[in-house]
């Protein structure tokens, strides 16, 4: 063997790092992810948990073509049946339904009669024949609206005609016991949809919305509602249509305003 010094061999070990983390954009993916199904499964139970009624309870508060809320059938609370305009329960259905004249308060801003809501509402919720079907709420500049609506099974007037029916004649007397307590002038606004109409001697859609209006005005205060609180009594034809749809049954209505004080 040689005494010649061995060379030193140096090994060098490359360590390959793993390549670095994408960021947390993962994460809030992931959480989104769980987010998503956690309001899957409460869907699920809630469909499962509530009738009919109340599941159209819960869509009508959620509605965002109705700044106040529609009047549900499924009452006023979507899950208990109590009214969603208010924090308390009345234990009567309407104002009027004794024969003595409530006591006339003063004219009030109609953002505080919820009272007089609360009664319409229940009024609504004790039927048994769908008229909450035919009632819209919704806030204006003007005040109050309360919107009757035509349905397409149930009109509230004969075909071309100011004859009212059942459906209306009923609609107006919850209206009338309801707010026969405020002081507020109201105005009633006849509307129709926007299919052509000609009577004899000229008679259009603006004499059609006109004469039902004036035809509500009647049973208004056929049903105790003070005669000289109302303002105003007019047609717009199909010049303001409540859906988009222009010939929809839900544009032949009548508007009524309660106004503010």
């Amino acid at each position: 063997m040689s005494d010649a010094p061995r060379p030193i061999i140096i090994r060098k070990k490359k360590v390959y790092a793993a390549e670095g983390h994408h960021g947390g954009a993962w994460k809030v993916a992931y959480a989104d992810f769980v987010t998503a199904m956690m309001a899957f499964f409460l869907l699920m139970w809630l469909l499962n948990a509530t009738t009919e009624e109340q599941r159209k309870g819960i869509a009508d508060y959620f509605n965002p073509s109705i700044p106040l809320a529609a009047v549900s059938g499924g009452g006023s609370d979507a899950l208990q049946g109590d009214s969603i305009f208010a924090d308390y329960t009345i234990a009567k259905n309407g104002t009027g339904a004794d024969k003595k004249a409530p006591e006339k308060a003063a004219k009030q801003d109609v953002s505080d009669i919820d009272k007089q809501v609360e009664s319409l509402n229940k009024a609504l919720a004790a039927e048994e024949n769908g008229l909450a079907a035919h009632m819209q709420i919704k806030m204006s500049p003007e005040g109050l609206v309360i919107e009757l609506t035509d349905q397409r099974e149930e009109p509230l007037f004969r075909s071309g005609s100011a004859s009212p029916s059942p459906v209306l004649s009923r609609l107006t007397q919850i209206v009338a016991e309801s707010f026969n307590s405020i002081a507020n002038d109201i105005k009633i606004v006849g509307h129709t949809d926007s299919f052509s109409f000609k009577g004899s001697s000229g008679y259009s859609n603006w004499d059609l919305s006109t004469d039902r209006a004036n035809t509500a005005r009647k049973l208004l205060s056929q049903h105790g509602f003070p005669l000289e609180q109302i303002s105003e009594v007019s047609g717009k034809s199909s010049t303001a249509p409540l859906s988009d749809d222009p010939y929809s049954p839900q544009n032949r209505r009548i508007s009524i305003t309660i106004l503010h004080g």
